[in-house]
C-alpha cells in the first residue's frame, strides 16, 4: 500500500509546521520567494486526435526537494464559505442533506470491512468524469456572496485566482516525494480565475481498469469504516447493516490564500464532531482513514513517511483538524482506532530518517501556482494548457485549443458572462 518511496535523501535542516487550531489570520507570516523556473526544452503533452492545438516550447518548473527548502510560506486559516451534497444519482444539492456525524468507537471495535461487500455495496461510476461541474454549480447557486470586490462589472465576476478540488492541491503537495504516478492538470483561464481540473493519465486509465479483486474490496473497506463511524443525525448511531454507497458525498468549500494566490476549493468530508459545542466548520471536521495495522519498527517507518504525508496534506489544506484511523488486520478486521491530530503530525515524523518535509510541499505547490499564473495567460474558455508531470521530471506543459481537454461547460460560461440575477 506505500507508494510514495523516496530514492534520494534531503540533507537540509527540517522546518517543522505545527499551526494550532485555534489560530486565526495567518498560520505562518513569511515572504514568497518567487516561482523557480529554468528555460530548457521538454516534451510536450500532444494527442494525435486534435490538430488543432498549438503545442508551444516553455519553461519548466523544478520539483526537486531542495529547491523547496525555504521558510514555510504565508497560509490563511481557511474559510468554509459553504457546502453542498451529492445524492445516490449523483445528483447536485446546495445543502448539507448528506452531512454526517462522528461517534466515537470503542478502543478495540473489531469492525468487519468485509461485511456488505457483495451484496450490500453501490460504486460510483468511475468511467464518468465530471471534472468541476459540482463546484461550478456551487459557485452559480451561491453567486452573489461570491461576487467579485474587484469590480463591478462582469469581466472579473470572482475574487479568486484559482478554484479547483482539494484532491487537486493534495497532489500538488504530494509531488515532491512521489516516486511512482504522474499527473495531468488541465487549466483554464476564464474571466481573470484560473481553472484547474485533473486529465486522467493513461497509466492511470489501465491501473483502474485492471484493478485486482483484493484491491478493489480493500477500497471498499474505506467506505465500510465510515459506515461504522459515522451517524444521519447528531443524536443518531452508525447502521452498519445498510447499504455503501459511493455516489453520496458531503462537501465542503472553502476559501483561503496561499501567498498571493487566493483559491476557493472544495473537497469531500467524511463527517463532523457531533458536541454541539464544537467549534465551525471546518474545524469540526474528522476524515476517516484506514491503514493496516502496524507490527514492526519498519511499519511504522513507512507509515509515517508515507502515508501520513497523503493524510496529511488532504487535511491540512482545508484545515480539517484531525484523522481518525482504523487499523485493521490482513483479513479487514479493525483491532485499534487511533486519532492523528494534523497539527502535532510534523512532530510525529521529526524523527524518521529521509522523511517529508511541510514546507517543501507548500512551496511546491505555491511555485506550481505561480507558474501557472505566469504561463497561462488567454483569458479564453475554450483554450487549456495541459500541466503534465512524470516523477523525477520537471513539469511541462502544451497548449490546446478546442479540444478534448475543454472542460468549462457551456452552461457555465453563459451564466457567468450574464449579470447575476
Amino acid at each position: 500500500m506505500d507508494r510514495n518511496r523516496s530514492r534520494s535523501p534531503v540533507t537540509s535542516s527540517h522546518r517543522h509546521y505545527s499551526p494550532s487550531r485555534g489560530e486565526a489570520g495567518n498560520w505562518r507570516r513569511n515572504h514568497f520567494d518567487g516561482a523557480n523556473l529554468g528555460a530548457a526544452n521538454h516534451h510536450q503533452y500532444q494527442s494525435s486526435a486534435t490538430p488543432e492545438q498549438s503545442p508551444r516550447r516553455s519553461q519548466t518548473l523544478s520539483t526537486r526537494r531542495e529547491v523547496y527548502e525555504r521558510d514555510f510560506p504565508l497560509y490563511k486559516q481557511p474559510v468554509e464559505v459553504g457546502s453542498f451534497s451529492l445524492d445516490s444519482q449523483r445528483r447536485f444539492f446546495n445543502d448539507s442533506r448528506q452531512l454526517r456525524y462522528y461517534v466515537e468507537p470503542d478502543r478495540n471495535p473489531n469492525f468487519d470491512l468485509r461485511d456488505g461487500y457483495r451484496e450490500r455495496y453501490v460504486r460510483r461510476d468511475e468511467n464518468v468524469k465530471e471534472k468541476l461541474d459540482h463546484i461550478l454549480r456551487w459557485i452559480l447557486a451561491n453567486r452573489s456572496k461570491l461576487k467579485s470586490k474587484l469590480a463591478a462589472n462582469a469581466s472579473c465576476p470572482l475574487d479568486f485566482d484559482f478554484v479547483t478540488w482539494r484532491g487537486h492541491l493534495t497532489k500538488l503537495l504530494t509531488t515532491p516525494y512521489e516516486t511512482k504516478e504522474g499527473w495531468l492538470l488541465a487549466v483554464t483561464r476564464f474571466k481573470g480565475t484560473l481553472y484547474i481540473s485533473e486529465v486522467e493519465t493513461e497509466a492511470a486509465r489501465r491501473e483502474r481498469e485492471n484493478r485486482p479483486e483484493r484491491n478493489k474490496e480493500m477500497m471498499y473497506w474505506g467506505y465500510k469504516f465510515e459506515q461504522y463511524m459515522c451517524a444521519d443525525n447528531a443524536n443518531g448511531e452508525p447502521d452498519p447493516s445498510g447499504v455503501v454507497d459511493t455516489n453520496e458525498a458531503f462537501c465542503t468549500v472553502v476559501q483561503t490564500r496561499l501567498t498571493d494566490h487566493r483559491l476557493l476549493f472544495s473537497g469531500e468530508v467524511d463527517c463532523r464532531d457531533r458536541d454541539p459545542d464544537a467549534p465551525a466548520p471546518p474545524a469540526c471536521y474528522v476524515e476517516l482513514k484506514t491503514s493496516a495495522e502496524i507490527c514492526a519498527p519498519k511499519q511504522r517507518s513507512n507509515f509515517h513517511r508515507f502515508k501520513l504525508l497523503k493524510w496529511w496534506a488532504q487535511s491540512f489544506l482545508p484545515g480539517v483538524p484531525k484523522v481518525v484511523a482504523g487499523f485493521r488486520d490482513h483479513d479487514g478486521t479493525v483491532v485499534s482506532v487511533e486519532t492523528f491530530q494534523i497539527s502535532k503530525i510534523s512532530q510525529l515524523i521529526k524523527n524518521e530518517h529521509n522523511c517529508w518535509k511541510p514546507t517543501v510541499c507548500m512551496n511546491f505547490c505555491c511555485d506550481f501556482l505561480s507558474f501557472v499564473k505566469r504561463e497561462a495567460t488567454a483569458d479564453n474558455p475554450s483554450v487549456v494548457y495541459l500541466f503534465s508531470w512524470e516523477p523525477h521530471k520537471d513539469v511541462t506543459y502544451s497548449v490546446h485549443r478546442d479540444s478534448q481537454y475543454s472542460f468549462l461547460p457551456d452552461w457555465y460560461i453563459k451564466k457567468m458572462t450574464s449579470s447575476p440575477e
